[in-house]
């Protein structure tokens, strides 16, 4: 009879394998020490699959688990079924005899697509069955067998050494001069793989790599409502101005990169996940020159109950000239799916009747969504729940000036 693995044995094997696969698969490795942070990625990884246990237990074949009745916050590291960097680390190290069974399940769905219960109907690991004695004896004279062979092959070099002629001398210089060449070749490179981590490290370029989920949350069209009108001086009717813009994000090796298309101009630049959930923004004027214009920052949490996703900008007013001032401001951002292709609709009649900038979405389901993007009244928007989000309130000024931000009582 077949008998899985249980207890320490079992959790030290799942939890080797699947820090294997996650390297294999982000190519990001995991280092195995005390610091229970180094951990946390796949800690997040796995609870996104152990917190699905309650409604999808009888899909992976698992034995049922209860749903979460408390009032916590439902978001990492508070749900029920949440696995933490710490219980990975203790688990891994062989201190925890008895490891909680949504951690068991979740390691064996993220490695092989299935549940413990259902595994072990059909078990596809051979490794994670308990070995009988007669196997490890089995085991031991195949051990013995392969030790013999290597000797004898260690003897036979052994004797083809004692007849080597001159001509073995003359390909051991050549080697030497083969080797010096290798090893110059190889510090040069070192040298530019360390200066590369140097600049990674100093300018913390690329340090985190995003999940499987993570990607898939931000990847894709996404609308951006921001007020800046409402700090642009050479417009006089600026109070409660705002602009919607068109953000498509593709993933690429570790970051993202981005087109953004604004009513008057479009910018260009890169994401970056910086820890679970926590997103940079760099982005620019897009322009014809290589020279950076209007560069600006922003920090965005994907781990919100909201689907109205709030981004803190270092930004501008993008007024004209050294009316171009630099601010603080809110932009709401709002996915709107993923996939297809996006173009800008050029020199036909719905661009002069709209005055705006017109941007069609070919969706993957061939349907069309078109955009217009164009400066308009924050108190005509349909979404009522974005008017606080991004009003007067939510601009900050880099220095004050008064009646650069119109409030409502300023146009009384």
């Amino acid at each position: 009879m077949q008998i899985l693995k249980n207890g320490k044995e079992e959790i030290v094997y799942l939890l080797t394998k699947a820090i294997e696969k996650y390297k294999l698969d982000t190519g990001q490795e995991i280092i195995q020490n005390t610091n229970r942070k180094n951990y946390e990625v796949l800690a997040v990884l796995l609870s996104e699959i152990s917190n699905q246990l309650p409604t999808k237990w009888e899909t992976f074949g698992t034995e049922p688990y209860t749903e979460d009745s408390s009032k916590k916050p439902q978001e990492y590291p508070y749900r029920k079924y949440d696995i933490t960097g710490g219980q990975i680390k203790d688990a891994l190290n062989g201190i925890v005899a008895h490891p909680r069974p949504f951690l068991i399940d979740a390691c064996y769905i993220y490695l092989y697509g299935i549940g413990r219960k259902f595994f072990e109907k059909n078990i596809v690991d051979e490794n994670l069955l308990v070995k009988t004695e007669e196997e490890k004896k089995k085991q031991a004279i195949v051990f013995e067998n392969k030790s013999n062979d290597y000797e004898q092959q260690i003897s036979s070099l052994q004797h083809l050494q004692k007849n080597k002629s001159n001509t073995v001398k003359i390909f051991g210089a050549l080697a030497a001069i083969f080797c010096i060449a290798t090893v110059f070749l190889w510090v040069k490179n070192n040298t530019s793989k360390n200066e590369w981590q140097t600049i990674k490290q100093e300018m913390n370029i690329l340090p985190y790599q995003p999940t499987k989920f993570e990607i898939d949350s931000l990847e894709g069209v996404w609308l951006c409502y921001t007020g800046s009108p409402q700090a642009r001086i050479s417009d006089p009717n600026r109070y409660h101005k705002v602009v919607p813009n068109l953000v498509s994000i593709t993933y690429k090796n570790g970051y993202f990169t981005f087109d953004r298309y604004g009513a008057s101009f479009d910018h260009i630049g890169y994401m970056q996940f910086e820890s679970p959930g926590i997103v940079s923004i760099y982005s620019r004027v897009k322009t014809n020159s290589n020279i950076t214009e209007s560069p600006r920052h922003s920090l965005l949490n994907l781990y919100t109950s909201s689907k109205y996703l709030a981004a803190i900008s270092s930004s501008w007013n993008f007024d004209v000239g050294n009316k171009n001032k630099i601010i603080g401001i809110r932009e709401i951002f709002i996915k709107q799916g993923k996939g297809g292709n996006i173009t800008e609709v050029m020199n036909e009649i719905e661009n002069a009747s709209c005055n705006c900038k017109v941007i069609r979405w070919q969706q993957p389901n061939n349907k069309v969504k078109t955009f217009y993007l164009k400066n308009e009244l924050l108190d005509s928007l349909r979404l009522s729940e974005l008017k606080p989000l991004i009003d007067e309130n939510s601009i900050l000024q880099n220095i004050p000036q008064d009646k650069l931000i119109i409030t409502r009582d300023s146009v009384k």
